[in-house]
């Protein structure tokens, strides 16, 4: 679902290598026949984009803990086995990891009932662990924070480790490419480019809104529209707004903004984090990124902005030094980065 997930695979994947394994990817949504996984998929974007409260519904109903019987996957993932069966067979594989909640209810599933014979993994990428991402059957959980890792090892009763994110080492302070960021950003009048992100699909609530807010309070919207082309043809029309589609140097373009307002939790507001750009969340995407959202403001890694005065009372704050660097977040260095291919070389050992 969006890129966030595929980006972790890819990261992971690499690490790997570099180690001297092997690693093969495979789309859990792509496992499932019928071109169930395609429908999902649409559901979900459809939901999101044009109606949030149903999928924030559906969310409260699969998705958090509850009193009592509660709904799952299994039906769903039990149409998966027999193709991930095939695929581990296929690839030799010593191990399987997923990074998709969906992934793990499968895995954990067929750990549980015999039915996958090598060890399993969970790299689990919400900063909110809903009930969907966790599964006894599993062998290991690696979690983003110590924090995280602690509350699932209580409330799941298996291993957790901290792994912290996984993000490529372009993401770090003082990336390549900054300095041109910033020169193609400056506005020629003083104002600080603040970054809005929507994510892959270009997801968010009264985007519009938020550009014009941003420019009335003297800063530079820049605002990432994925590849929602509709969005970005709007943004653009708003004054003082860059809105911009799918971007490659995402280091050099983060380092180049004074902050980023984020509504997911996402990938985007973990790589902020390593570049050293202050996250601040607004208007979240319903589910998962308001519960994400609001957990990364608890853990004190990001700020959380309830209306719009808030939200501008955060970025006058974190931007007082007058720089478009970004300053140095100290909460940030919570995420420790783990070893996870030690981990998973342990789990397989």
């Amino acid at each position: 679902m969006g890129s966030g997930h595929d980006a972790v695979a890819a990261e992971l994947a690499r690490r790997l290598r570099g180690a001297g394994h092997e690693a093969a990817h495979t789309d859990v949504l792509e496992l499932l026949p019928a071109r169930i996984g395609a429908g999902l998929r649409g559901f979900y974007r459809t939901t999101v984009r044009h109606a949030p409260l149903l999928y924030a519904g559906i969310y409260a109903a699969f998705f958090r803990a509850g009193a009592g019987p509660r709904p799952g996957s299994a039906p769903l993932t039990a149409l998966a086995e027999d193709r991930l069966r095939a695929v581990v067979a296929s690839e030799r594989a010593d191990a399987v990891v997923a990074v998709f909640h969906l992934a793990a209810q499968l895995t954990g599933r067929m750990r549980a009932l015999g039915r996958l014979t090598v060890p399993s993994a969970v790299v689990i990428t919400d900063f909110d662990v809903h009930r969907q991402w966790l599964h006894r059957g599993n062998d290991l959980n690696l979690c983003l924070t110590p924090r995280l890792a602690r509350d699932v090892r209580r409330g799941l009763g298996r291993p957790a480790l901290a792994c912290g994110p996984l993000l490529p080492d372009r993401f770090r302070p003082h990336p390549a490419g900054a300095a041109d960021w910033r020169q193609r950003l400056a506005a020629g009048d003083g104002r600080l480019p603040v970054l809005l992100s929507s994510g892959a699909w270009g997801v968010g609530s009264r985007l519009e809104a938020t550009a014009r807010l941003l420019a009335g309070a003297g800063y530079r919207p820049v605002v990432l529209c994925g590849r929602n082309t509709r969005l970005r043809g709007l943004l653009s029309r708003v004054p003082g707004t860059l809105a911009m589609g799918w971007v490659d140097d995402m280091p050099g373009l983060l380092a180049a903004c004074a902050a980023l307002v984020d509504n997911a939790a996402g990938q985007t507001a973990l790589e902020a984090l390593a570049v050293g750009v202050p996250v601040v969340g607004y208007r979240p995407i319903p589910g998962h990124g308001a519960a994400g959202v609001r957990r990364m403001a608890a853990l004190g890694l990001t700020e959380y902005a309830a209306d719009p005065w808030q939200l501008v009372q955060c970025l006058d704050r974190r931007t007082a030094g007058g720089t478009a660097h970004g300053r140095p977040v100290p909460a940030a260095r919570r995420l420790v980065q783990g070893d996870v291919v030690g981990a998973l070389e342990r789990l397989c050992a």
